[in-house]
């Protein structure tokens, strides 16, 4: 008799344990061809705006609240739009080179998120782990979901991954300066 109350009890326990458990989340695959990401970079004087293409990218929700997502974007699509011919060419080799975000070595960037709290109906802050150049740091950001769609906007410092040309460092000319923070506007289909 004891034996079998015992058994109960434990069975109760861990039939409980596992019901209260964690809920594995739905990821919904992002459709990477039509996905955008854009990018803004400013200097002084002007700023150039451009493409780049996701090569992957999943969000995961727990019923219909974001819980969690990653991306990785393939860094040799880097794509300027705001120029044409010989000084777009220019523009788009030197932000490949080792001078911005050495693409030959570093083919993708990744982002992982660590964090997600909701803010409204829709609308979440995301802590999230960012990775270019193989250096990681934490970034956060807005996000917003609406059905089979997610924005987000994010400023980027590009000091904190290496990416230091044209900073404000001693001997770079006023005119030359590339401020540091860049934005990055995502618009996702799932």
């Amino acid at each position: 008799m004891k034996k079998t109350i015992l058994s109960l009890a434990l069975t109760a326990v861990f039939g409980l344990t596992a019901v209260a458990g964690p809920i594995d989340g739905e990821k919904k695959e992002v459709k990477t061809s039509e996905s955008t990401v854009t990018w803004k970079a400013y200097k002084v004087g002007g700023s150039h705006t451009g493409t780049i293409d996701l090569k992957s990218g999943a969000l995961e929700f727990d019923g219909d609240k974001l819980v969690g997502g990653e991306f990785v974007v393939d860094m040799s699509t880097i794509n300027n739009t705001d120029m044409q011919g010989e000084y777009k060419g220019k523009l788009e080799g030197h932000l490949k080179s080792d001078d911005f975000f050495s693409t030959a070595t570093n083919p993708t960037a990744t982002l992982v998120f660590t964090k997600v709290e909701a803010t409204g109906k829709n609308s979440y802050e995301v802590t999230g782990d960012l990775t270019i150049k193989g250096i990681t740091a934490a970034i956060t950001f807005d996000v917003s979901v609406y059905d089979a769609k997610a924005t987000a906007t994010l400023k980027v410092d590009r000091t904190k991954y290496d990416v230091k040309y044209g900073s404000g460092i001693i001997g770079t000319a006023k005119d030359k300066l590339i401020y540091d923070e860049f934005d990055l506007v995502v618009d996702l289909q799932m």
